[in-house]
């Protein structure tokens, strides 16, 4: 006589039994909301897969060991990790830190995250879904716990309970994603619900074989068959490959754009290598057929744009040339009047001006006495008569006769403006 087979519940039933067992087992744990929201998402990168007493002591000792959140977005994850000693994976919680901190910073300028409360919900999980590494257990939580929005955070260890419950399947749990688990679950239980299933993963994670493991797994689905020998770990998911074709080279050119605009920034930044920056753009190249070979008879075309390595050059620096002493303007000698001309016919030649006169009288006896003034006097008389006779009986010139005044001379040299 065969037994018939049992069908197997539904994972909506799964949930409901899930949900009565794990109240009767742990107790839930009310979130403390008063924080600013950068804390509260700090804090829960130091809740995934830990104890909530743990992680709150972890967080506590974090803020009484560095000065402020900047020393924190500068230090190394390796001493960030001997701080959070006793989270279950230090370096995994001390990454996470570094990241939201500098995504925080990068897009604020400053370490805040109160303006995503200011909106709606949606907006609020989109402003944490877009910073940078930001794990999708800390964004789930602080939708439900801050922003009061209906989400269930799911860990690693609460991920691993719900497989060897039999809520999720084996595809999904590689894909490390539990579709339509916040569908099953009312959102009056939500908090009550996230917070017993994170304790039940923290036990599933570090006491697999423990009673209230099994007491669970007993009393929601006993024939799930999915708990391991004693001693052994349950496998970790294991993500699925990347399709081949079309599909592939898509994913795998979205996959490049996404790490390149989501960069690390900060230490741990590596700098691109010379002669490969910017990308050529897309299509840059000769025409090519699908196994790489050139097209026969096709155009060549544009030559991918490639920055060259800085060979750093000297600059010449020519010395500075020594300046030349300024030249003394010396007077130039008046030019004698043309006296071999002769007159033109009708005009007599004209008189002499008075000027002339006294440059040829002779010097008085007061003139004798004073040499410098009498040598004055007499080089402006030779000065007016030198003018005179240029202007009367030779051609005009465009030099000026230069003065014994530098200033002066200077004046004259200058081009008019």
């Amino acid at each position: 006589m065969t037994t018939p087979n049992r069908q197997q519940p539904n994972r909506q039933q799964l949930v409901a039994k899930l949900h009565k067992a794990l109240r009767a087992t742990y107790k839930p744990v009310d979130p403390d909301t008063q924080p600013p929201l950068l804390e509260q998402v700090l804090y829960a990168c130091c809740l995934e897969n830990a104890p909530y007493d743990v992680a709150a002591r972890a967080y506590k000792r974090l803020g009484e060991t560095y000065f402020d959140l900047n020393e924190v977005r500068v230090t190394t994850v390796a001493e960030l990790a001997e701080t959070l000693h006793d989270l279950p994976d230090p370096s995994r919680a001390a990454l996470a830190l570094r990241r939201v901190l500098q995504g925080v910073f990068e897009s604020t300028y400053s370490f805040s995250l109160d303006n995503a409360k200011k909106h709606s919900i949606a907006h609020g999980m989109k402003t944490l879904e877009h910073i940078h590494g930001i794990p999708p257990f800390v964004v789930a939580f602080i939708g439900s716990t801050v922003l009061g929005g209906h989400y269930i955070p799911v860990d690693l260890g609460a991920m691993q309970g719900l497989f060897i419950t039999g809520v999720m399947s084996q595809e999904e749990y590689d894909s490390e994603n539990c579709p339509g688990l916040d569908r099953f679950i009312p959102k009056k239980a939500g908090l009550e619900f996230g917070s017993l299933l994170h304790q039940f993963g923290v036990d599933v994670l570090t006491n697999l074989h423990g009673a209230s493991v099994k007491k669970v797994v007993q009393a929601v689905n006993p024939d799930a068959k999915r708990m391991p020998k004693r001693g052994d770990p349950i496998p970790l998911p294991v993500p699925p490959s990347a399709p081949a074709g079309k599909e592939a080279q898509k994913a795998a050119d979205a996959a490049r754009t996404a790490a390149e605009e989501h960069r690390p920034a900060g230490p741990q930044a590596a700098a691109r290598p010379a002669g490969k920056t910017p990308l050529p753009p897309p299509g840059s190249g000769p025409k090519r057929a699908a196994d790489g070979t050139l097209v026969a008879g096709a155009k060549p075309g544009p030559k991918p744009f490639v920055v060259k390595p800085n060979v750093g050059r000297p600059v010449p620096i020519k010395p500075a040339e020594p300046e030349e002493p300024a030249a003394v303007a010396l007077p130039v000698p008046a030019k004698k009047a043309d006296t071999s001309k002769k007159p033109a016919a009708g005009k007599t030649p004209a008189a002499p001006k008075a000027t002339d006169k006294a440059a040829t009288k002779k010097p008085l006896a007061s003139e004798k006495s004073a040499p410098s003034e009498g040598s004055k006097s007499s080089d402006k008389s030779s000065d007016k008569g030198s003018a005179a006779a240029k202007g009367k009986g030779s051609k005009p010139t465009t030099d000026r006769p230069a003065s014994g005044d530098r200033h002066s001379d200077d004046l004259t040299r200058r081009k008019p403006r």
